[in-house]
């Protein structure tokens, strides 16, 4: 069972009090969550670290 009570999560490096349509991130044991930083308590995104490598790599390409 994952349970990710205990990570950390991190705000995008981007963000800013003015720009607050962020995403945040935290590891937790071999996987990667993502979610929106304006619903701390909504849907979360788990992705193993190729699935999140890839995705990062993609977005770098828009």
């Amino acid at each position: 069972m994952l349970r990710l009570s205990n990570i950390v999560w991190r705000k995008a490096s981007r963000s800013t009090a003015e720009n607050d349509n962020c995403v945040e991130v935290a590891d937790g044991a071999g996987v990667v969550a993502v979610r929106d930083s304006k619903d701390p308590d909504g849907p979360m995104l788990i992705l193993n670290r190729n699935e999140f490598r890839h995705l990062a790599e993609t977005l770098k390409g828009i």
